[in-house]
């Protein structure tokens, strides 16, 4: 599953001891896969100002997951035919998400944990910020260019009575440069084409005879060329009514039809161009995830996989990749990125506000095994966590129970500090 809970409890010995038998219960019976999560020591500053700070998390923490799935879904948009592709450019550091989520390490070089707190949180709002807004200049032009392309197309694709005809009539097929005659270019149905062989001549007088012929047809009826004096025109053209044949208001410009043509040449390679992907395979750096001091160590860490290349080299290195879809991946890295690290910071704050000062707790990444299995997960946390709040606990797992004066959900509160992390909207 791509769903991670992310929670924390205090880090004294009687809590440290209940992580451990919740990790036993859970590994016994397949629940959960848990990892410790690793958030460093933050200056805490006073109460007052985390409390401030827990409310801008919680919005800028709904921005960030709300930036990365429109990024997500602009480049499955970008990628088009190769959609099923698109994942293999949503990457976190080079690695896939889950893999980033389940080996979380704070990035001291860009977000300093001995800055202040509002720094830290400022830093991301804005990072993420200008992503949105180079996000929406960008696509914007993107959707202006696809529109485009799109409305040409149309006019390709229509019957004979709206379709363009530039890129089906030539130069050969009209009398160019006279002042006395004039090619027009009539629709004639598919049932009509011998009727119009036989009268075509003598629908008006002076038309050229043997001036007929057939450009192209659909499967309502065929184009034909007819030459006449241009001081007939009206003539013929009421008398084709006459007969069931439309004479098509065209008239052969050379210019204007290389324009259209050159026009829709360019906007197919500018729209290409956007998602080209490079042959050359993405090298694989050898580097790690730093190490990082972490307070506890109830669980132990796993094995970390190998980082990939940073968003940066990617990017010098993807030149033969489309503008947009490079942009796209590089800073779909970086946006989500900054996401985790805001669950960090939640984290960080929620557990003091809940468990008080001095700074001590114990942050755990669990990811559910099944969805069927979420249910019972979330009891044995509820019965081994419930000592740190009798009362939320108590209204959990018994949602029968009901306490005068206080309004508790079984969906929304826990004894201890939680987070939802869903990778799935991403898939």
């Amino acid at each position: 599953m791509s769903e991670f809970w992310l929670i924390s409890a205090p880090g004294d010995r009687e809590n440290l001891q209940a992580l451990e038998r919740m990790n036993t219960v859970t590994s016994k019976s397949n629940l959960s896969y848990n990892t410790k999560f690793a958030i460093p020591d933050f200056k805490v500053g006073t109460l007052d100002s985390l409390v401030g700070l827990s409310d801008e998390l919680g919005k800028l923490d709904t921005f960030a997951e709300s930036l990365i799935r429109r990024m997500a879904q602009s480049v499955v948009e970008v990628m088009e035919d190769s959609k099923g592709k698109a994942q293999e450019h949503l990457l976190a550091n080079g690695v896939d998400l889950t893999s980033f989520v389940t080996h979380f390490e704070w990035d001291m070089a860009k977000y300093p944990a001995k800055q202040p707190l509002v720094s830290v949180v400022d830093t991301i709002a804005k990072q993420l910020a200008q992503i949105e807004t180079d996000l929406k200049s960008r696509t914007a032009a993107y959707n202006t260019l696809k529109t485009n392309l799109e409305n040409l197309e149309k006019k390709s694709m229509g019957n004979l009575f709206t379709r363009t005809l530039s890129d089906i009539v030539s130069k050969e097929d009209f009398v160019l440069g006279s002042e006395y005659l004039i090619t027009l270019l009539v629709i004639v149905p598919k049932p009509n084409y011998s009727q119009w062989q036989k009268t075509y001549e003598s629908l008006s007088d002076m038309v050229v005879p043997r001036s007929t012929k057939l450009i192209t047809e659909d499967k309502e009826g065929g184009l034909f060329t007819v030459t006449l004096f241009r001081k007939v025109i009206e003539d013929f053209k009421s008398k084709a009514r006459e007969n069931k044949f439309t004479v098509r208001e065209f008239y052969y410009d050379e210019k204007e039809i290389k324009r259209e043509r050159e026009e829709m040449a360019r906007l197919l390679s500018d729209k290409k161009q956007q998602y080209q992907t490079s042959c050359v395979a993405l090298k694989k750096g050898s580097s790690t995830f730093p190490d990082h001091k972490v307070k506890v160590t109830p669980l132990g860490n796993p094995d970390r996989p190998a980082a990939g290349q940073s968003d940066r080299e990617r990017e010098s290195e993807g030149e033969g990749e489309g503008p947009l879809l490079r942009w796209l991946k590089v800073n779909f890295s970086e946006a989500f990125i900054a996401w985790i690290h805001i669950k960090a910071l939640r984290v960080f704050v929620e557990s003091v506000l809940r468990y008080g000062l001095p700074v001590n707790f114990q942050a755990v990444l669990l990811q559910p095994h099944k969805k069927s299995s979420a249910k019972r997960l979330r009891e044995v946390l509820n019965s081994v966590f419930r000592h740190l709040d009798e009362v939320a606990a108590t209204s959990i797992l018994d949602a029968s129970v009901e306490i005068p004066g206080l309004q508790l959900s079984n969906q929304d509160y826990f004894p201890y500090v939680y987070f939802h992390i869903d990778l799935s909207l991403l898939d």
